[in-house]
């Protein structure tokens, strides 16, 4: 079991302090790893005492990885903070819903692009470079179901998720050589704020649970394993794939 052991890693989660983040923040702290969350808000110290009450450090950069630089000076802050850098978790993202597809703007595409690919890249980018010279690292991108499928009211999420997909593969091809995993994990539906609308609507929660053979939404322990696994020494030989954690959606 001790392949499953992150004692004396140092992770880097985007948007690790609220969310699916936190979740996967604190399961990468309740396997030993230190944390390093990026976020673009402060938040009420929450995850620090709940990542901390695990025995391991906690340190939260704000910043907006959409801007020029921001992305270095993350890297560089962690290694300075914590000596290395060997997980990173690409997992901020937006959504922005429009019911008519026509009246989708460019500016709700770009910056929908400029958060969900563009700055998992140029992060990606950033930590690679230190993970080339260590020889080994974990990136894992936090994908979706629309990395599979088209999606209603929102033509850049499912574009910048497909994108991301690509980009898993693509980043898998160059850095597998260095001993650097490229994974992504799909969650599917998952209890979550985001969600709290749709799964109070007796309507349009029939219609998600409809489609997942396991008949329940998701919740934030069932992707704890998963993510430990991606960052894991178990996971050394599992490169440029995609695990879903969603209740079997995509089979119907």
């Amino acid at each position: 079991m001790n392949f499953f052991s992150l004692k004396g890693k140092t992770a880097v989660v985007t948007g690790g302090n609220s969310g699916l983040g936190q979740g996967f923040a604190l399961a990468l702290a309740k396997a030993g790893a230190d944390i390093f969350a990026v976020s673009m808000a402060e938040d009420n110290d929450e995850t620090k005492k709940l990542i901390e009450n695990e025995g391991v450090k906690y340190h939260l950069m704000i910043a907006d990885i959409t801007q020029d630089g921001e992305c270095k000076k993350v890297a560089d802050k962690c290694i300075e903070t914590f000596g290395k850098i060997d997980i990173l978790l690409n997992n901020a993202g937006i959504n922005i819903n429009e019911p008519d597809v026509t009246k989708f703007t460019r500016l709700q595409w770009d910056k929908m692009v400029s958060v969900n690919l563009t700055a998992p890249f140029e992060l990606a980018s950033e930590v690679a470079k230190h993970m080339i010279k260590q020889n080994s690292g974990k990136i894992i991108n936090t994908c979706s179901l629309f990395s599979f499928l088209g999606g209603q009211w929102s033509p850049a999420y499912a574009a910048t998720k497909h994108g991301l997909a690509g980009f898993t593969k693509a980043y898998c091809d160059e850095l597998a050589q260095f001993n650097i995993q490229v994974n992504g994990i799909a969650p599917g539906y998952f209890k979550t704020d985001v969600t709290k609308a749709t799964r109070e609507n007796p309507e349009t929660n029939q219609k998600v649970l409809s489609h997942i053979p396991a008949n329940r939404w998701g919740n934030i322990l069932d992707l704890m394993g998963t993510m430990v696994f991606l960052s894991s020494e178990a996971s050394n030989y599992v490169n440029g794939t995609l695990v879903t954690v969603d209740g079997g959606y995509l089979v119907r």
